[in-house]
């Protein structure tokens, strides 16, 4: 019985390891903050925010965020649903803001424990 409680308990800890911590992401969302996002970029970025769609280098991709933002403060971010696979995941959140709520899409891969994120849908 102690063998099956230890190895289960590896497996959970294995699994925690490779997930990429996307608590950042989401509080920059949350708060609007584009520029917290920066660091995440990838070297190019697929965006598509409603009136702009764009493959573009980490700052062009905060400075249209940070339209988007300017144009309807954010006032929650609630991720949706989350998953990991081996190297990489995607985020589906709603996004409240003062101009109405919004579905985004997250791809990323990952570094260790970082997202570095390669795509961004908000619709």
């Amino acid at each position: 019985m102690q063998k099956i409680i230890t190895l289960t308990i590896v497996l959970l800890l294995a699994m925690t390891m490779s997930a990429a911590d996307i608590t950042s992401i989401s509080t920059a969302f949350k708060s609007g903050k584009a520029a917290d996002l920066a660091s995440m970029f990838d070297t190019e970025v697929d965006m598509a925010l409603p009136g702009a769609t764009s493959k573009c280098n980490p700052k062009a991709a905060v400075d249209m965020l940070s339209n988007f933002f300017a144009a309807g403060k954010p006032t929650n971010f609630a991720v949706v649903h989350n998953a990991d696979k081996k190297d990489s995941g995607f985020i589906v959140g709603k996004l409240t803001t003062a101009k109405g709520e919004f579905r985004v899409n997250i791809s990323y891969r990952s570094e260790g424990n970082r997202a570095i994120i390669q795509s961004v849908r908000i619709e």
